[in-house]
């Protein structure tokens, strides 16, 4: 795990970040250590980016830019007239319009990260859906993340069998 993380942090600006998505993925991979491309929550299927975005937005919820962010929106609805008169309909307006909004930018700090973590050799990624072969990336495909031999032994150990402890020997090589 120590070789895990100092490969992170040569690999990516914001190591922190990638490993907690590295860590989300490998908590939703099956045995074969694939994610996606839908995720299934409370009955509904949701692509992985956008889970993985939903699953760490808590985390930004007390920071200054996500509270200006927020003014920002309810400013925007008062001058549209598009503000619900009831406090608490506003303010579920506001918080959807703020969620999608992060959502938006999330899922392109989740590729970056992800993006990383393939530089890496940590992770590799495909698409599957509707016409893979669309030169355009949205052509209605979804991303599948596939955890490396090596991080599927270290990240879900424990999950599906218990692993042997193991002495550290040397460097960790991904890939």
């Amino acid at each position: 795990m120590p070789g895990l993380v100092e490969l992170l942090s040569q690999t990516s600006s914001r190591p922190r970040y990638a490993y907690m998505i590295l860590d989300l993925i490998a908590k939703i991979a099956g045995p074969n250590g694939n994610a996606g491309p839908l995720v299934f929550e409370g009955g509904r299927a949701i692509p992985i980016r956008e889970w993985l975005c939903d699953a760490l937005m808590p985390m930004g919820s007390s920071y200054p830019r996500r509270m200006a962010l927020a003014n920002r929106v309810r400013q925007e609805m008062e001058e549209a007239g598009t503000l619900p008169q009831n406090p608490v309909d506003a303010e579920c307006e506001i918080d959807a319009e703020v969620r999608r909004r992060v959502r938006a930018s999330g899922k392109t700090n989740v590729s970056r990260a992800v993006s990383d973590l393939v530089r890496a050799g940590i992770l590799s990624r495909h698409y599957q859906g509707y016409r893979v072969d669309h030169h355009n990336r949205g052509g209605q495909r979804q991303a599948v993340y596939t955890l490396s031999p090596i991080a599927r032994k270290l990240l879900q150990a424990g999950r599906f069998e218990a692993a042997p402890p193991r002495q550290h020997q040397g460097s960790l090589a991904f890939g």
